[in-house]
């Protein structure tokens, strides 16, 4: 009888203490690491900014660079412009690329003002 209650109490504390782990939003978790987004104080020019940044990050062997082996090729305003929902998505929404590295949240916002100002090539 007490192997039974003891088999029973530790599977409870198990499942409540995987009950506890949950998926919450970055901003939530981390406070200090979320920064939100002034587009109007936020350079997101696409030479000067956009291009160097995805040049840097997400153009690179093995990713978005010519051999396409992330399923797109980001070597120039059209082919990254052509994807800037896609990029939206996982770099501002998703925060799940670039894959391999980092991206800050300044980095991040600099994206999400430059598609939210309408992707321009200036």
């Amino acid at each position: 009888m007490k192997l039974r209650l003891f088999n029973l109490v530790l599977l409870t504390a198990c499942f409540m203490s995987m009950a506890g782990c949950y998926n919450n939003k970055e901003e939530l978790l981390y406070p200090n690491s979320f920064i939100p987004a002034d587009c109007n104080t936020i350079p997101a020019r696409f030479a000067a900014d956009i291009f160097p940044l995805i040049s840097a990050k997400c153009a690179i062997s093995g990713c978005h660079d010519a051999s396409a082996a992330g399923g797109a090729v980001f070597q120039n305003y059209l082919q990254i412009s052509g994807r800037k929902d896609k990029i939206y998505t996982k770099v501002v929404v998703d925060k799940s690329m670039p894959a391999s590295g980092t991206m800050t949240p300044e980095e991040r916002n600099k994206i999400k003002c430059w598609i939210e100002g309408g992707a321009l090539n200036n």
